[in-house]
């Protein structure tokens, strides 16, 4: 058996508590000198899609735990060629000792997990994007602990997602947050409401369904301790711009909204942002925002990920 993490609920509460405190560890004591936990290893990072924050944190992040990273594109494989998933994974799974994978299909980073049988990690998918909502959970108990983070901290803080709340990144907070007692409130508009396929991955997990949609941006932003947007077009949405631009307006995070949350409510982004369209430029550059936090954040907690499956791995295999 290897475990690997490849949805938000891979992990238990209590396992991710366990990443989030190796998580605070490492932020603490950077710059100490390189650790080993990864030595002697070298990781494959294979990226399907385009990349800045996930390829620096998890390229740094393989090295600073003392392994080697291996940084390859589509366009480096011969899957491009049309070898087939299942045989890349085997052939990987000889040479490498992990795998991080960011990607379109939720079923490729299954794959590679099945046919590799070595750990891999999901650096996102069109479905889920658990290396970053790990993160936002991180971030906001830094926040809201004055100190170490303490998961006890999200209990019953209202988190507001606003935009399109049918992609990856409000899926993976619904998923997240609903594990450590975060209210979940999704917004946006009716087209965009979360799709069946966010209740089975509830269902699959045996996890209680605790987020709420509405297409009331005013109603979603009272008292909320956190408002947090994305992106209005991702990838490979670009041809929908113009649409969904005009549809998404009434859910620009702005100074509006921010009257009605909490008075101490803060501001998340998972970047890059576009100013001015999800989230007004005064927002984006208050003393609320906290988005470089999370930024610097996914260094530290995609650290822990890869490290507690290692010693996961160890104790389950020997």
């Amino acid at each position: 058996m290897v475990r690997s993490f490849l949805r938000d609920t891979d992990l238990s509460p209590a396992e991710a508590a366990e990443v989030f405190e190796l998580a605070h560890r490492y932020k603490t004591t950077r710059g100490a000198g390189v650790l080993d936990i990864l030595n002697g290893q070298s990781w494959g990072l294979i990226f399907f899609k385009k990349s800045t924050r996930t390829r620096l944190s998890f390229e740094a992040g393989v090295y600073e735990l003392g392994g080697n990273p291996m940084v390859m594109s589509s366009n480096d494989l011969q899957i491009s060629r049309g070898e087939t998933i299942e045989d890349t994974a085997r052939v990987m799974g000889r040479y490498l000792h992990g795998l991080v994978i960011r990607t379109f299909e939720q079923e490729m980073v299954d794959k590679f997990a099945k046919y590799s049988g070595r750990p891999v990690v999901n650096a996102l998918t069109d479905l889920l994007h658990p290396c970053q909502s790990y993160t936002d959970m991180f971030t906001m108990m830094e926040h809201f602990s004055n100190g170490a983070p303490n998961v006890e901290s999200l209990k019953g803080k209202k988190f507001v997602f606003f935009g399109d709340t049918a992609c990856n990144m409000a899926y993976s907070l619904a998923l997240a947050g609903s594990m450590f007692g975060v209210e979940v409130v999704l917004c946006g508009p009716e087209e965009f409401k979360p799709g069946k396929e966010l209740d089975v991955l509830f269902d699959s997990a045996n996890l209680e369904k605790s987020y709420t949609f509405t297409p009331d941006p005013e109603a979603a932003a009272k008292n909320a301790d956190v408002l947090y947007t994305d992106v209005w077009v991702s990838m490979g949405k670009e041809d929908e711009k113009a649409e969904r631009i005009k549809q998404m307006s009434p859910y620009q995070v702005n100074d509006n909204l921010f009257k009605l949350a909490d008075k101490n409510a803060i501001f998340m982004h998972c970047l890059p942002a576009h100013a001015n369209e999800e989230v007004s430029e005064s927002v984006l550059e208050s003393p609320r925002s906290i988005i470089f936090d999370q930024a610097e954040n996914r260094l530290h907690v995609q650290k822990a990920i890869m490290s507690w499956l290692v010693q996961k791995n160890r104790q389950l295999n020997g």
